[in-house]
């Protein structure tokens, strides 16, 4: 099984960071953590790397579920969403929520890792539209 769902695209990186942030809202999912990799390897490391930005993207509701049928389940949350470059191309990939599923063991997780996988899947087909 893999472990994200992606996709690629022909925008510019800047351009797809809002319409990622936009699609997420719309799906019901906030931004909770960002981490700009590439300025950070250059800032502590002085490497340079192409754009690589990650979104922590939370759905409340979902997080409250996940949270009620295991409590250790924080400690996959939240939905990490990459942007990056690759080949000239953006790319957006998202953590397969259904995952947390096969990583925790807990089947009471599937049901809300389902509805947050087809979210997210609705996100990313939106940017695709």
């Amino acid at each position: 099984m893999g472990y994200g769902i992606t996709i690629r695209l022909e925008t510019p990186f800047d351009e797809t960071v809002e319409q990622v942030r936009a699609a997420l809202a719309d799906q019901g999912f906030g931004i909770l953590t960002e981490i700009d990799v590439q300025a950070t390897l250059r800032e502590k490391l002085g490497e340079q790397m192409e754009p690589y930005l990650i979104l922590g993207a939370c759905n409340p509701p979902l997080a409250h579920r996940a949270l009620g049928a295991d409590r250790q389940i924080g400690l996959l949350l939240p939905c990490n969403v990459v942007v990056r470059t690759a080949e000239g191309r953006t790319l957006v990939e998202a953590l397969d929520p259904l995952v947390m599923v096969d990583v925790s063991g807990q089947p009471g997780l599937e049901q809300v890792a389902t509805e947050a996988r087809e979210r997210l899947q609705a996100a990313l087909d939106a940017l695709q539209s």
